[in-house]
């Protein structure tokens, strides 16, 4: 069975520590203990990874604040792609425990820090901040987000059919949708007229 893997650029893999990925000769591996809301498998979270690198590929992004951390799979792909400052809060201390390890076993403990945590502790701003966060808390959060966000707000968890009251409140909030992912998911057991297409969202 092929470990369960995501390719953040020709050269940087991020993989499980359950099961590991043999790096070729020109390769770098991020091995990460991966918890169970949004794993790495996890369609929201490859979305997420997928909008980090082309936002941070387009340049300016000094400083990025993972909300809801969990086990630090975005801020560690953030540092091990060169952003010189991450920080990650969650609510459980356990998940900041594990991201602060993650950050240690590969090197990157001296860009990233986390911290056990609501966002209302931080000033910021930062110039991206990152949430993939089911959509009731999203739609709680979005005012404190955007508050904390300088240039653009990377979202996810949650689906399609979600989307129209979210933007609402960040169309007032000033924000403005730049860039929408989407990952359709079906399911042969599930009905048919639900919606469970996985969105991501960059907004400016």
């Amino acid at each position: 069975m092929s470990p369960i893997l995501y390719r953040l650029s020709p050269q940087l893999v991020l993989c499980s520590r359950k099961d590991p990925y043999e790096p070729g000769p020109e390769e770098r591996v991020l091995l990460l203990k991966t918890g169970e809301a949004f794993p790495l498998g996890h369609p929201t979270t490859r979305l997420c990874l997928e909008l980090l690198r082309e936002a941070l590929a387009a340049g300016g992004v000094k400083s990025l604040l993972d909300v809801g951390c969990g086990t630090g799979v975005l801020a560690l792909a953030a540092a091990a792609l060169e952003t010189p400052m991450v920080v990650g809060v969650d609510l459980s201390w356990q998940a900041a425990r594990v991201t602060l390890e993650n950050a240690r076993a590969n090197h990157l403990a001296g860009r990233v820090h986390a911290a056990r945590g609501s966002t209302e502790c931080l000033k910021g701003p930062f110039d991206l901040v990152a949430a993939n966060l089911p959509w009731d808390v999203q739609m709680d959060q979005a005012p404190e987000l955007a508050r904390l966000a300088a240039q653009a707000l990377l979202l996810s968890g949650f689906r399609e059919n979600q989307e129209g009251p979210l933007l609402g409140v960040y169309r007032k909030l000033g924000r403005s949708l730049a860039q929408r992912l989407i990952k359709p998911f079906h399911h042969p057991e599930l009905p048919k007229n639900l919606s469970f297409t996985w969105v991501a969202w960059l907004l400016r």
